[in-house]
């Protein structure tokens, strides 16, 4: 044995001391390879609605329901059904509301102790006893056990089970074993979500879908665009910080910011109330709903905010465009094609009439530039931004559990684009003379993306860092935006619309053609008759006959519309793929109501779902990537054991 092998083989024997351990270690990883390939959930673009998020998660993208059906179909009415289903998606709160409503509540319990415990013994069969005992609390996980692994037929047990129920609700626990057996459903419907982007902005949510992100048992995350932008504002990006208050401004959306992270606005209201006083603000005002209960002074206030803002933005972001040429943005800097006597902007050699000319801030010679007042509110937010505990313990765990791109079992996941030029070819971006496209790309921005967080030690590095953070928010190859240019400015000021337009990189159309889907998949390593893309980030117009699934079948477009703000151009409430060991499955959600509706009327999300693949047999977790980390620990595990046997090395002993 090579020296390197025996010194990796003595770290594992710390784990695994003796023949009889590593011989165990074996037995168990070797059995978990047979088991059924879990079930994985695939979300993008959840864009702040928690509650539509949670009930989508609760209810397995409706996986739960089709279970109740295959089990309970012919045996319990549709209304029984339907309340055994809302009972699992929401038990602290259903629970109660049936113990009052119920003739007799320990009738009412014990069957319905009977039937949670028969559809988890069912959705168990999937996972190792261990891994079902580490989802349960431990004040109960002992008495569930022995729920969910009645031998059903066999002769003597029967009391034995009926005497464990019986005493759960004679002691006045079956609420608590109920919500518990619920929970347990909920967490082996899915054993691994993938989400797809943009968690963040638009509805009031975000920070509650991070937190229960932060408890989910298996997860991973593709950034969006929305997501790089607030994790450049916690590394301390100041385009990133003005982009994301001028954004929560605009939609009268300060839930997160304010009540979610704790970020004070009070520096900039105060600013905007002094500079912009006698301003009506009128573009500025913001884009509510009717249901939001805004004072006229709060409206205007908002509207003061934002255009302050929206100045400081403009002006910091032509900083960073002259700080790096390379990001090819001059066509973005405006400030100084504005003519202030005259009122316009010369955009493309044609003057366009500003519809707002009130600039008590911009100085003509030096546009670029902040005053000494609006440098001390950028310096406050910035605090606020760095300072805020709970926005860094997301953003850490976005880091942790994020990257730009996923190559999982076969299939390749990332939320924007695969920036291409018309003919098809990778679009190249040109750093200091040499060329990067495809993943190569991905990689470099994914590491400057990091650099930009955790780069404390070195100012210029994490400057640079959170500098591309912004790029990778707006900059025309932006793999998480894909646009030619953000018209922020134009769809503020100018009244042509034909300004405001952001044309889409070609990767939008050439994605529709399994030519290109082929080439991707090829450019990641991928084998493009197997493996697929499947992405996130522009709504899917149901209601125009657009479909999701493109490519022949090779890439998969999965953001339907979480938001509300885009169901009345989707036609739909949002897309989730639903990955199994038997095939995959495309389920379109229409809207979600409330949780109160849900629960009080027993209103679930209708789910129309769409088998999209069958497996010529039913994977196993052999037949994954995790099955394949746990065969090379096996073959580990082997050679520790041919190790100990043949001397090499030695037993640990064992107290």
């Amino acid at each position: 044995m090579q020296n390197e092998t025996v010194k990796y083989l003595q770290l594992l024997s710390e784990k695994y001391p003796t023949i009889q351990a590593a011989s165990t270690a074996i037995i168990n990883l070797s059995a978990l390879l047979q088991l059924p390939k879990g079930t994985e959930h695939f979300l993008s673009d959840i864009h702040g609605e928690y509650e539509a998020f949670q009930h989508v998660v609760r209810n397995g993208a409706g996986s739960i329901w089709r279970k109740i059906e295959e089990m309970f179909g012919n045996t319990m009415s549709k209304s029984e059904r339907r309340n055994l289903a809302t009972l699992i998606y929401y038990p602290e709160l259903k629970t109660p509301m049936m113990l009052q409503s119920v003739a007799d509540r320990d009738e009412w319990s014990r069957l319905t102790l009977v039937r949670l415990a028969k559809f988890c013994r069912r959705l168990s069969a999937k996972y190792r006893r261990e891994t079902v005992r580490r989802f349960l609390p431990p004040h109960v996980a002992e008495a569930i056990e022995e729920l969910l692994y009645d031998q059903e037929g066999v002769e003597h047990k029967a009391a034995y089970y009926q005497s464990q129920i019986d005493m759960i609700v004679s002691t006045g626990s079956a609420q608590t074993f109920i919500i518990s057996l619920a929970e347990l459903i909920q967490r082996l419907a899915v054993e691994r979500l993938h989400v797809i982007g943009d968690i963040y902005d638009r509805g009031p949510g975000a920070h509650l879908i991070l937190d229960s992100l932060m408890e989910y048992h298996q997860v991973d995350i593709q950034w969006g665009n929305h997501d790089i932008l607030w994790m450049g504002a916690a590394a301390g990006s100041e385009p990133c910080i003005a982009n994301v208050i001028r954004t929560c401004l605009r939609y009268g959306n300060m839930e997160t910011l304010e009540n979610g992270y704790g970020v004070s606005l009070l520096p900039l209201a105060s600013f905007a109330l002094e500079t912009y006083k006698d301003d009506p603000c009128e573009l500025f005002i913001p884009k509510v709903s009717p249901d939001e209960k805004f004072t006229s002074q709060e409206i205007r206030l908002m509207a003061q905010m934002q255009k302050a803002m929206a100045i400081m933005q403009f002006k910091i972001e032509s900083q960073v465009i002259k700080r790096r040429p390379h990001y090819q943005m001059d066509d973005r800097l405006l400030l100084d094609k504005i003519d202030y006597e005259r009122g316009v902007v010369q955009l493309n050699g044609v003057d366009y009439p500003l519809l707002d000319t009130f600039f008590p801030t911009i100085d003509p010679k030096a546009p670029d530039a902040l005053t000494p007042e609006e440098q001390q509110v950028m310096d406050k937010l910035r605090l606020s931004f760095v300072n805020s505990k709970k926005l860094q313990q997301h953003v850490r765990f976005l880091f942790s559990n994020g990257s730009l791109y996923l190559i999982h079992d076969g299939n390749l996941l990332y939320h924007g684009c695969i920036a291409m030029e018309e003919n098809g070819e990778f679009k190249s971006f040109n750093v200091d003379g040499k060329s990067f496209k495809g993943k190569e790309f991905l990689d470099r921005v994914d590491r400057l993306a990091r650099q930009g967080y955790f780069a404390t030690d070195n100012p210029e590095v994490k400057q640079y860092g959170m500098d591309a953070m912004w790029f990778l928010w707006c900059a025309p190859q932006s793999p998480l935006f894909g646009k030619e240019k953000m018209a922020t400015f134009e769809r503020y000021f100018l009244a042509d619309k034909v300004t405001h337009a952001e044309k889409r990189n070609a990767y939008y159309t050439l994605r529709d053609t399994e030519e290109s889907a082929t080439k991707i998949l090829r450019e990641f390593g991928l084998d493009p008759n197997t493996g697929r893309i499947i992405n996130g980030h522009v709504p899917v117009k149901v209601s125009k006959g657009e479909r999701p699934i493109k490519a022949n079948g090779k890439l998969l477009v999965i953001d339907g519309g979480f938001s509300k703000a885009y169901q009345r151009e989707t036609g739909i409430a949002g897309y989730t793929l639903i990955a199994n060991s038997r095939g995959m499955l495309l389920a379109a959600h229409q809207p979600f109501h409330s949780t109160q509706k849900a629960v009080s009327e027993e209103v679930d999300i209708d789910s129309e779902t769409e088998i999209i693949h069958t497996h010529p047999f039913r994977m196993c977790v052999r037949d994954t990537d995790r099955g394949r980390e746990i065969q090379r620990k096996i073959d580990d595990l082997q050679a520790l054991l041919h190790a100990y046997r043949e001397g090499v090395i030695k037993e640990h002993s064992v107290c």
